[in-house]
């Protein structure tokens, strides 16, 4: 192959890697996998002979999905004897790094509360939901994706429907009332007002810490608006002293990034529903916080 042909076949498949890495960042909720997952297809690519593969992005996304059923199978042991709460590890997003999130559904189908939720699926279910969801795939498309009969898909996706729907998340629908809530409860934090923050809280309000062994972080979700405020102010007094706060698009919704001195110590997802704040998501591991942390630096 030629200098020119293996240029050009690299421009290719660069033209579809963020669509491929927004594919394989919703099958795995971790960046950094989906990155390799991206790269173990573009070695792929990259092997075949120059004019074999007829639709590139196609084979591409068959080539992903698979590498990420394969390693769906490894993580769901890996995730059973996880340290505490598994979150996704979060991604900005105003960079189209996810691909375009302009509707309610597509900001919906990168939120770290449908992530959480697509850990209740199996792998082939999970591969079938996002393909339709996320990439609004025809059973037929999906069942050359996945080698797979176009009847069997169907009844694959219904079920993951059925595993969803008793706990379906959906985003408040003003964009401008979830970021306004976010921004309410950024500025209480960062003064210390209680106050301020049992005004932004659901009463019956979840808040979920990953440290993933590495940090410290609650073991379990603290629920209730009075412990979650007594548990925020806690981590306020041992961690935050002189912390900056600032909003900004993660996975597709306003969150919170915080840095400790010149170290990012955590980022914050929420879930808004009635005007209030119903879960808080934090990720503290520092692990998961190396792609946002180099997406930061680079912004």
């Amino acid at each position: 192959m030629t200098t020119a042909q293996t240029s050009d076949r690299t421009a290719e498949f660069e033209r579809h890697r963020p669509r491929m890495f927004g594919l394989a960042y919703r099958m795995l909720g971790s960046a950094d996998e989906a990155q390799d997952t991206v790269q173990d297809a573009y070695l792929r690519f990259a092997g075949t002979e120059p004019g074999s593969v007829e639709n590139v992005g196609a084979w591409l996304a068959k080539v992903v999905t698979n590498l990420c059923l394969n390693r769906l199978t490894s993580a769901r042991v890996q995730r059973e004897r996880y340290a505490g709460p598994w979150l996704p590890e979060p991604v900005l997003t105003a960079d189209g790094t996810l691909g375009p999130l302009e509707s309610a559904e597509q900001r919906d189908s990168v939120s770290s509360a449908l992530l959480v939720l697509l850990e209740r699926l199996t792998p082939t279910e999970r591969a079938v939901y996002v393909l339709r969801e996320a990439f609004a795939y025809g059973y037929r498309e999906i069942a050359g994706v996945l080698d797979l009969g176009e009847a069997n898909c169907r009844q694959l996706y219904r079920r993951s429907v059925a595993r969803l729907e008793t706990a379906t998340v959906r985003y408040e629908p003003s964009e401008r009332v979830r970021r306004e809530l976010v921004e309410a409860f950024v500025g209480a934090a960062r003064e210390g007002d209680v106050a301020g923050l049992e005004k932004v809280l659901a009463a019956d309000v979840q808040w979920w810490g990953d440290g993933g062994g590495k940090v410290s972080a609650a073991r379990k979700a603290v629920t209730g608006r009075e412990k979650v405020l007594r548990f925020l102010a806690g981590i306020a007094e041992r961690y935050l002293e002189g912390a900056v706060f600032s909003v900004a698009e993660i996975n597709g919704e306003p969150g919170l990034v915080v840095h400790s001195g010149d170290a990012l110590f955590a980022v914050v997802t929420f879930e808004v529903r009635g005007g209030r704040v119903v879960a808080g998501r934090t990720v503290l591991n520092p692990d998961k916080l190396r792609f946002v942390g180099r997406q930061l630096a680079a912004a």
